[in-house]
């Protein structure tokens, strides 16, 4: 099926990491604004099978060691292929990508980050026309419901502008849909592996309330994965007795994570980041982390490149966050859920965030009350604790009354 690419197509390859002294190029990733990924399902008759599309340069056409902006537009179609399967698709690019030697993918939608090393590229990985091969026949392989796929590559800065507007207006007509369950009014949560090539004993778990930590899984989308690929990486995951009401402890959750964590896991509270709180992958869009001169929690998004409130960086943070490990304190998670009503529940919720990146504060508005958000400063207004200290007391924050008890 891979004779005609130039490196091996295999799972060995899964998890491998590239440094930044060997790649020949990266896409995405916290160096380029503008990169995204989508997923969009066709009629049969508007899909040209195994057709690849590179708008803009070709990787052999751009300077070694560069870093530069991508867009990756799947189209699949099927006589039983639904739209609501969307989501799906475009979560297998990051699984197929990964299959290729010497080319990683990290993350999900608009937060992509991708590497391509040098010695791959000498190998004759030169073209998205090879990546596009694999993925497309992939598809096919392990989906037998996708019976054609295109892919078109996207790498000129100004055509990503113009359609990365669209993949968001489609990000966010997903999320909608979402925001309508409750955990309360579901059966069963659902479970992702998918990660578990660079986190071998994280299982993420998906709720109505709670997203994947990439941000990119519904429970729609958990549930129409079970359906469509029942051996793959998402699972249904039967909720069970319900032990911890305000933690979010479920027996059926504690015992999936047990066992496909390898036993490492035993107990999850998804509504906490303290005691057993849920693991990280590495593909999480935010981490929520604690501060303990304030007795509360700090929030920063994928991307943000300047340090955080308690002097780490984003990449400092994801390394105390990231491998599956139970790190309290250390909560990775995806935008969507930072909006949930169950956002860290047992732990005060929004009334403990003390701090939190500007950009990602932007992104509660409508979502968080204005009188939460107007006490919670951002890297503009607090730079270090001494001057969180003084702004919490100044607007009078909530965690002023757990700082005096």
């Amino acid at each position: 099926m891979f004779a005609d690419i130039p490196v091996d197509v295999s799972p060995a390859y899964t998890g491998e990491r590239i440094r930044r002294e060997e790649m020949y190029a990266e896409f995405g990733g916290t160096a380029v604004l503008e990169k995204f990924e989508l997923a969009r399902v066709r009629k049969l008759e508007e899909v040209e099978d195994e057709k690849v599309t590179i708008i803009g340069p070709d990787i052999n056409e751009l300077k070694e060691g560069g870093s530069y902006g991508l867009g990756i537009v799947v189209e699949a179609a099927g006589a039983q292929l639904e739209p609501e399967l969307e989501g799906v698709i475009e979560r297998k690019i990051h699984e197929y990508i990964n299959l290729i030697e010497g080319f990683t993918h990290l993350n999900s939608r608009d937060q992509i980050w991708l590497r391509l090393s040098k010695r791959s590229f000498r190998k004759g990985l030169n073209s998205f026309n090879y990546v596009g091969k694999v993925i497309t026949r992939l598809y096919k392989l392990e989906l037998p419901i996708v019976e054609k796929a295109q892919i078109t590559f996207i790498s000129d800065p100004a055509k990503i502008s113009e359609l990365i507007k669209d993949a968001r207006e489609i990000y966010e007509a997903r999320d909608v849909k979402a925001r309508a369950l409750r955990d309360e009014d579901v059966d069963v949560f659902y479970g992702c592996t998918l990660c578990q090539s660079f986190a071998p004993t994280h299982v993420c778990i998906i709720t109505p309330q709670r997203y994947s930590n990439c941000g990119s899984i519904s429970w729609f989308d958990g549930r129409a994965a079970a359906r469509v690929d029942p051996k793959g990486p998402v699972f249904v995951v039967p909720k069970g007795e319900l032990l911890n009401p305000v933690g979010g402890e479920y027996s059926g959750v504690n015992e999936m994570v047990k066992k496909k964590s390898y036993g490492e896991n035993e107990r999850y509270w998804i509504y906490s980041m303290f005691e057993y709180p849920h693991t990280s992958c590495g593909c999480f869009e935010c981490i929520a982390f604690y501060i303990p001169e304030v007795d509360g929690v700090g929030l920063v998004h994928r991307g943000y490149r300047d340090v955080a409130v308690n002097g780490m960086t984003f990449g400092a943070l994801a390394e105390m966050t990231a491998g599956g490990r139970q790190i309290e304190g250390f909560h990775g998670c995806s935008i969507e859920y930072i909006r949930s009503p169950k956002f860290l529940q047992a732990d005060g919720g929004w009334e403990r965030v003390v701090w939190a990146t500007k950009d990602l504060k932007e992104k509660m508005k409508g979502f968080v009350s204005d009188e939460i958000l107007e006490k919670v400063p951002t890297e503009v207004e607090v730079k270090n604790v001494d001057q969180l200290k003084e702004f919490l007391k100044g607007k009078g924050h909530p965690i002023l009354k757990r700082m005096a008890l």
